[in-house]
């Protein structure tokens, strides 16, 4: 990451209105190029290929939407002046800054969301790429960071129940300071805690 990105972080994670973050994010999500993404989708591709079957062709439609489907969903918003423009601040001002500080420090494992070894900048910068997308979500929409619907071992699932997400894992990955499962609006479903 350079000092670029760097400074784009601090400045995003000085953003609370919901408006301005939206804005910037769809500025930061359109520096990806059609490589880039075509990067990702192989990075995606051989971690699924990894995972046993059945699981691997329930869930890949499901990581297909969370890291492509979305960011077409944004970038069209984006693109036809329709980005959204929700009104209020974030929900939890401090939550988002310690997620845009969790972007800033990189420390993930690159093999833990599948994009290269992340020696290499190209890596961190997919890496980002997948934050960011996930940003978008949970911070301007509130939704879940993984879709409604994806599927977890188990048989569960991350579901709508009215105006509130529930999801299988969200509790669970507390002692991976990098995921984003720590940051999500989706509420730990409470059969499986």
């Amino acid at each position: 990451m350079d000092d670029s990105d760097l400074q784009f972080l601090e400045t995003l994670a000085g953003l609370t209105e919901k408006v301005e973050i939206a804005e910037t994010l769809c500025r930061a999500l359109s520096r990806y190029t059609i490589a880039d993404l075509q990067r990702a989708s192989a990075a995606m591709e051989h971690e699924v290929i990894q995972l046993p079957s059945p699981y691997r062709e329930r869930v890949k439609p499901y990581f297909a939407e969370q890291y492509f489907g979305r960011y077409c969903k944004i970038m069209s918003m984006h693109g036809n002046g329709e980005c959204p423009r929700p009104s209020g601040t974030v929900r939890d001002p401090k939550l988002y800054r310690e997620y845009c500080a969790m972007m800033s420090g990189m420390k993930t494992p690159a093999d833990e969301i599948g994009f290269g070894d992340g020696d290499d900048e190209g890596d961190r910068f997919l890496r980002l790429y997948y934050y960011l997308v996930s940003a978008f979500y949970m911070f301007v929409l509130d939704q879940p960071g993984h879709p409604v619907g994806m599927p977890f071992p188990g048989g569960f699932k991350v579901r709508q129940e009215g105006a509130e997400f529930i999801c299988p894992i969200r509790d669970k990955e507390k002692d991976v300071e990098s995921s984003i499962c720590n940051f999500c609006p989706a509420k730990q479903d409470e059969a499986l805690k």
